[in-house]
């Protein structure tokens, strides 16, 4: 497999972990929702653990062209690579306010990118 069937691959993964977490975000209306039930303190658990995804999917792709994702500067590369650290590694400091607003505020836009990066990509296949 070569880099940009990689990349591409990585990209897949990131669209689908986020469409995941949308549809799992239904039963969270609002921030409260993560912490005062057994059933969204298990959704919170569950979105971390895509936000994870993520954010090594991102840093697999910037390790194999570490000129792409400059090439996309409206989504925070470096930022999506540090809350996976936090998650993973410092798991007592989860801020369930940042996350519920990284959820409603960012993947939105990082999933409409996402797409983009894809379509870019396919460009190159043919």
């Amino acid at each position: 497999m070569n880099t940009t069937e990689r990349i591409f691959q990585l990209l897949q993964r990131i669209e689908e972990a986020v469409l995941l977490i949308q549809s799992q975000m239904g039963r969270i209306s609002c921030l409260e929702d993560f912490v005062h039930s057994q059933d969204g303190v298990f959704t919170l658990s569950g979105v971390c653990m895509q936000l994870i995804f993520i954010g090594e999917s991102v840093k697999v792709i910037d390790s194999k062209d570490k000129n792409y994702l400059a090439k996309y500067p409206d989504i925070p590369w470096s930022a999506i690579m540090g809350l996976r650290d936090i998650i993973a590694h410092e798991y007592h400091r989860i801020d369930e306010e940042e996350i519920y607003a990284v959820v409603n505020n960012d993947l939105p836009s990082l999933l409409e990118q996402v797409r983009k990066m894809k379509l870019d990509l396919q460009g190159e296949f043919q």
